[in-house]
């Protein structure tokens, strides 16, 4: 393969676009992952070099109308803040955000809402809420209504119940989703987090929790994986979403 910047590869008719560093080529893109899911493809950050994922975000900010990296630290953003000066840091998320064209999340047939058990909870249901709305979905937030202070989630339950799908974020013991699946008929999303004590196992305690639920309609993420609730919720939200012409996603 050539020592160039780009290297264009034909895959089912499909365009996908190498990326490389120093002649070796460290990425491939998936530039038809929008037609194909209705949103283009997401850059994990974690594992990266800076460097790695600034290239990888100017690549995708010229082809795609949003570009979103997860897992993102400081000094990511700040090196790809160099390449792509419209790029904007959500620090408590981590999320690196470029958008082409404004969006009207309001668009969404429901509305997803976030909940957290705590504070703590925070980030990671940032990551889901933001992450929801590049997708096109109204978000509604809920924080720190966890069953520590049980009367705090129940003075949202008419709320809870006018939601299209929940994302329920918690740490500790991981009891918020089994209350909210209680209180609802629609689907909630259980995000376990790394949020607790020493027996919390890192977010294995509220993982278990959650898949042991006696609570119908719930269905688990990983650990601390507030863009993959995201994700599905958006789908959950407005199935079509994807299938009207990117409106949507703009």
């Amino acid at each position: 393969m050539k020592n160039t910047e780009e290297a264009y590869l034909s895959c089912n008719g499909k365009t996908l676009n190498s990326v490389q560093a120093s002649g070796i080529v460290d990425a491939r893109l998936d530039l038809d992952r929008e037609r194909r899911c209705g949103f283009p493809e997401v850059i994990f950050s974690l594992g990266k070099t800076p460097e790695q994922v600034a290239r990888i975000t100017k690549e995708l900010s010229g082809r795609a109308h949003t570009v979103l990296a997860t897992l993102a630290d400081p000094e990511h953003f700040a090196v790809t803040q160099e390449l792509v000066p419209d790029a904007i840091y959500h620090k408590e998320a981590r999320l690196i955000v470029v958008r082409q064209k404004d969006y009207n999340p309001g668009k969404g047939t429901g509305h997803v809402v976030v909940a957290t058990g705590g504070t703590a909870d925070f980030p990671v249901a940032e990551e889901a809420a933001i992450s929801a709305e590049l997708h096109g979905a109204h978000v509604t937030r809920l924080y720190d209504i966890g069953v520590a202070g049980v009367h705090r989630a129940l003075e949202h339950t008419e709320t809870l119940q006018s939601a299209r799908v929940i994302i329920a974020v918690a740490g500790m013991e991981g009891a918020l989703p089994i209350l909210m699946a209680g209180l609802v008929k629609v689907p909630v999303i259980a995000v376990p987090t790394s949020v607790g004590y020493g027996a919390n196992f890192e977010g294995v305690a509220p993982l278990l929790t959650m898949l042991n639920s006696c609570s119908g309609g719930i269905s688990v993420v990983n650990i601390n994986n507030g863009f993959g609730a995201a994700v599905v919720a958006t789908r959950i939200n407005d199935p079509e979403w994807a299938k009207k012409d990117g409106e949507q996603s703009q």
